[in-house]
């Protein structure tokens, strides 16, 4: 069976992701499409690169990408770096001929994502976007009821991140508060999830009308190289630096197939850890579900008789998508890592048969574009039409 090398640049918490998702995939998806070997782990700082080799069962470390990039031996580039280093890092990858696994959002901006997307594209490697979440098998699920038309043609939907983590205004701040690093803050961070589900889910936006807001202007400055997340050292004494992001984002879509819906995210709302939502209405049933109950998928179809219509729980198992691979017995419980096995699967299944999977470089290319959209459409208050691809 093939062996594919992988070079991962970036040794933070998608770091341990990964990695039990290359050591994990082959032991639920067998035969596998090819064997991962954990090569190199890149980390600008030496400790932590040295620590997260032997932690995470790579088989040696280095501070400089370039390494990863340069070695003949690598046949996939792996990116779980801050956001703003990803195209410098994708677009030599894709000049080498490695094949790439980026985390999301793709790029600092839509002119970074372009040119990701050109690279990879006239050199003729296997790209994807790490939108795990719609890898749940209940998404799936979703999807396969959508395309047998089991809810007829969809009208509007509605979807939603929601997270408390950075509601404690004495929560540091991270990287993902900052422009440069991160480009957009709740929209970049979450709200992306939302998009890329319901693209997949109901089809390509045609235009948004959108609103922002930033709750907390400053923060206290983080200590370390380590992010950060949501850890609130109270303490009043450290000095604080601007918050330059969105906090919050809340938009109206129009499909161009004609269904309607909105989506919010947002970091600030008290009470919610990881609350990834949609809710699909068509003309002949709707969907729910709700993340933080991932075995799950509500359905309610028009069909049903008067007298038992109303929402119903399927518990995902070997009956739907990817359930074969995974538990034995529905509801038996899928978590994040299973999301990131399942990725990789799909992303090694991809480079064996020669093609691109879903979502790749050129998804990720169009959600830089909503992106773009929804925070103009937050500065003019009036509906933006979102901007086609450039090939």
């Amino acid at each position: 069976m093939k062996k594919m090398n992988i070079g991962l640049i970036g040794a933070g918490f998608m770091a341990k992701a990964h990695s039990v998702a290359y050591a994990g995939m082959p032991m639920f998806f067998w035969p596998a499409p090819a064997i991962p070997v954990k090569k190199m782990i890149v980390d600008i700082n030496e400790e932590t690169a040295k620590d997260s080799a032997a932690k995470l069962a790579f088989e040696s470390y280095s501070t400089d990408w370039h390494k990863i990039v340069e070695d003949p031996d690598i046949d996939v580039v792996d990116i779980c770096t801050p956001n703003n280093v990803h195209a410098e890092i994708a677009i030599a990858a894709a000049n080498a001929g490695k094949h790439i696994l980026c985390e999301k959002p793709l790029a600092l901006t839509t002119l970074q994502a372009k040119e990701m997307y050109l690279a990879a594209k006239e050199n003729n490697v296997t790209t994807m976007v790490a939108f795990n979440y719609r890898r749940t098998p209940a998404v799936q699920l979703a999807k396969k009821y959508i395309k047998e038309g089991a809810i007829g043609r969809i009208l509007d939907f509605r979807g939603t991140y929601l997270q408390d983590w950075s509601a404690d205004p004495d929560s540091p701040l991270s990287w993902r508060f900052q422009k440069d690093v991160c480009g957009t803050g709740a929209l970049g961070d979450i709200g992306t999830h939302v998009v890329d589900m319901l693209r997949f889910l109901v089809g390509e936006f045609d235009s948004v009308n959108a609103r922002t807001a930033t709750y907390i202007p400053e923060r206290p400055v983080q200590s370390g190289l380590a992010d950060s997340l949501g850890n609130s050292k109270g303490d009043s004494s450290i000095p604080k630096e601007p918050v330059d992001v969105d906090d919050q984002c809340c938009f109206m879509v129009q499909c161009k197939n004609g269904a309607f819906g909105t989506i919010e995210a947002t970091r600030n709302a008290w009470g919610r850890n990881n609350f990834i939502t949609f809710e699909i209405h068509g003309t002949e049933g709707s969907l729910f579900f709700n993340y933080e109950r991932r075995d799950e998928l509500q359905v309610c179809f028009a069909k049903d008789g008067d007298d038992r219509r109303g929402f119903r729980t399927v518990y995902t198992g070997p009956a739907h998508p990817y359930g074969n691979a995974l538990w034995p017995i529905p509801a038996l419980g899928i978590g994040y890592t299973e999301t990131k096995i399942i990725e990789t699967y799909d992303f090694f299944q991809a480079i064996a048969e020669g093609r691109q999977p879903e979502p790749n470089f050129r998804d990720g290319y169009a959600i830089e574009l909503i992106s773009d959209a929804v925070i103009e459409s937050a500065k003019t208050h009036q509906w933006t039409t979102v901007k086609e691809i450039e090939e």
